[in-house]
């Protein structure tokens, strides 16, 4: 894989082109397939981002580019040798040149989304500026979903009041399947790499939580997964991103989505707070199965029944009709526990298979250790003194039920 980055007029044009052992087929960290359609991208940074660090740009590429690499990558400036090693022990693959010194920063940023976990790091970095990255559309491919509402998202960011840098990108328009999106996870941060020299940026910190990081995510086997490739601080993307001189930072690694949700909540970002990628100015859709899901969680949270329109014949709630497994099932549970009407909803029927009370849900509502001690040192003391003021540790027994997840 060869890569090229030029810039002009404030637009980053990222080009690759691939070497004969490279596939346009290929899978994501998470086993995802991805197929490529085209073979450049453009991120809008404006007057910000003119001069990044060679590793930052060979960062952010690789995050684009890594699904279809095979054996090599070569970058149009030389990378350090960390970061060159980086590559080597976590995906196997020779990158160069090498020659350049390794970078640092200072400040933390948040990757911001406005969903609820994203929120929740928010709360706990009010003074940490907000990085948001807004799909936009690609010159040379078609958009076929119109639905998803990215201008809302940038909206609603541009109205919380925070430090904010949005970075419009039509990378997402690279896969022709499943649909347009990421190529990596990781992807979502190519803006905030651009700007990090500008911004003294030394981490970045995700509003991924307990499910996502430990508990396996929805395209992994349901299990306890303390070497998740995507989120481990000690995983590949993990080494990664620290050899780049932005580590990963994950505040709330170790609570649930019923806490980032309750945290959100509570805060004064509330009324920003938007998980649905289809609803307009004036709201959520509440019709596709993200609303749903969230629904049942922040019923849960507030002690009220749920509120929807959907009913178990509704296409988004479909999966839920049948036995579990589930994605997300830590939740499932610990929202049929909760809301009082669950019987007269969608999850009515995996309420009667998961058989969840308010008691065996109750590691839910903590945190849970390991995770606090895996955030990098500058920002772990902020993070363990939120915790302990709002939220609590797990005991021993419940940090059991996370290490026991999917094995009984």
């Amino acid at each position: 894989m060869r890569v090229t980055w030029t810039r002009d007029e404030g637009v980053w044009r990222l080009v690759f082109l691939l070497d004969p052992e490279d596939g346009t087929t290929g899978s994501c960290s998470d086993g995802h397939p991805v197929e490529l359609r085209t073979n450049s991208c453009h991120v809008h940074t404006g007057a910000g981002g003119g001069s990044p660090h060679p590793d930052l740009l060979a960062l952010a590429a690789w995050t684009v580019v890594a699904p279809w690499t095979r054996r090599r990558v070569t970058f149009d400036r030389p990378v350090s040798p960390g970061f060159a090693e980086a590559l080597r022990t976590g995906w196997g693959v020779d990158a160069g040149p090498v020659g350049e010194d390794a970078r640092s920063g200072a400040r933390l940023a948040v990757s911001y989304s406005g969903g609820a976990d994203s929120m929740a790091v928010a709360t706990m970095f009010p003074d940490a500026p907000f990085v948001h990255f807004q799909r936009v559309s690609h010159p040379r491919v078609p958009n076929r979903w119109t639905h998803y509402r990215a201008e809302v998202l940038a909206d609603l960011a541009r109205r919380a009041g925070r430090e904010l840098h949005i970075v419009p990108s039509d990378l997402e328009f690279l896969l022709s399947r499943p649909r347009p999106g990421y190529p990596e996870h990781h992807a979502v941060t190519v803006g905030a790499l651009l700007l990090a020299d500008d911004l003294d940026l030394g981490g970045i910190a995700f509003g991924y939580e307990l499910g996502s990081r430990w508990l396996g995510g929805d395209r992994y086997i349901l299990r306890y997964t303390p070497d998740n490739p995507m989120w481990a601080a000690h995983g590949k993307w993990g080494r990664l991103f620290t050899a780049a001189g932005l580590p990963m930072v994950l505040p709330v690694g170790g609570v649930s989505e019923a806490v980032t949700m309750r945290v959100a909540l509570e805060s004064d970002l509330r009324e920003h707070v938007r998980w649905c990628l289809r609803g307009s100015g004036d709201g959520p859709c509440g019709v596709c199965g993200k609303c749903l899901y969230k629904e049942l969680i922040q019923a849960a949270v507030e002690g009220r029944p749920m509120r929807t329109g959907l009913t178990a014949e509704s296409a988004p709630a479909r999966s839920w009709q049948e036995p579990p497994p589930y994605g997300g099932q830590e939740m499932i549970e610990y929202g049929c526990a909760r809301v009082p009407n669950i019987a007269e909803t969608p999850f009515a029927r995996a309420a009667e298979h998961l058989r969840a009370t308010v008691e065996s849900t109750r590691w839910l509502d903590h945190c849970y250790p390991p995770a606090v001690e895996e955030v990098p040192e500058p920002w772990r003391k902020q993070v363990a003194a939120f915790v302990g003021e709002s939220i609590g540790l797990m005991t021993d027994d419940q940090a059991r039920r996370v290490e026991t997840w999917g094995t009984r």
